[in-house]
């Protein structure tokens, strides 16, 4: 039990190092590189953007993330898993802020902004990055430090657990 317990919280810190890490990159890289680009390029890059990312690595790892942390926690909670549990517990309620923020901010933006159409359509491009960027942007930051945070409750647990 003792090594399922273990196993189960290295692969939830993993994955929710993978989350965290993207959203990180997001706000530090692709982003600020973006918010320089016209609005045709800006638009473009990222309805491609969001069709690349729909792929299984992601989903393994963005899904997987909760499904191991919640597995993580039963075991820490069944195993007697001292203060650790605690940690993972916590590490669990960040990333649900995490995905809530994905499933009713970024996701909808992300959905509006592919109904806009073709970049070269036709379509008032500086409205439709005006209505995306902040709140995207705004949201993805609350997004990188929530799995931020999760990923160091996770790193705090395993310290724990090592011990």
């Amino acid at each position: 039990m003792t090594v399922l317990r273990t196993a189960t919280l290295v692969a939830a810190t993993v994955a929710t190092g993978l989350s965290a890490g993207l959203f990180y990159s997001y706000a530090c890289s692709v982003m600020p590189g973006l918010a320089r680009a016209d609005d045709r390029t800006f638009v473009e890059a990222m309805q491609r953007i969001n069709v690349a990312i729909l792929n299984g690595w992601f989903a393994l790892s963005f899904a997987g993330a909760m499904v191991l942390l919640v597995a993580a926690a039963v075991l820490q909670f069944r195993g007697g898993g001292g203060t650790a549990q605690w940690w993972v517990l916590a590490a669990t309620a960040l990333y649900a802020v995490l995905l809530v923020v994905t499933v009713t901010v970024n996701v909808p933006l992300n959905n509006r902004l592919a109904a806009a159409g073709d970049p070269g359509g036709g379509i008032d491009l500086a409205a439709v990055r005006a209505d995306f960027e902040q709140v995207w942007v705004r949201w993805n930051v609350v997004r990188a430090l929530a799995g931020t945070a999760a990923f160091a409750c996770l790193a705090r647990a395993l310290t724990l657990t090592g011990r």
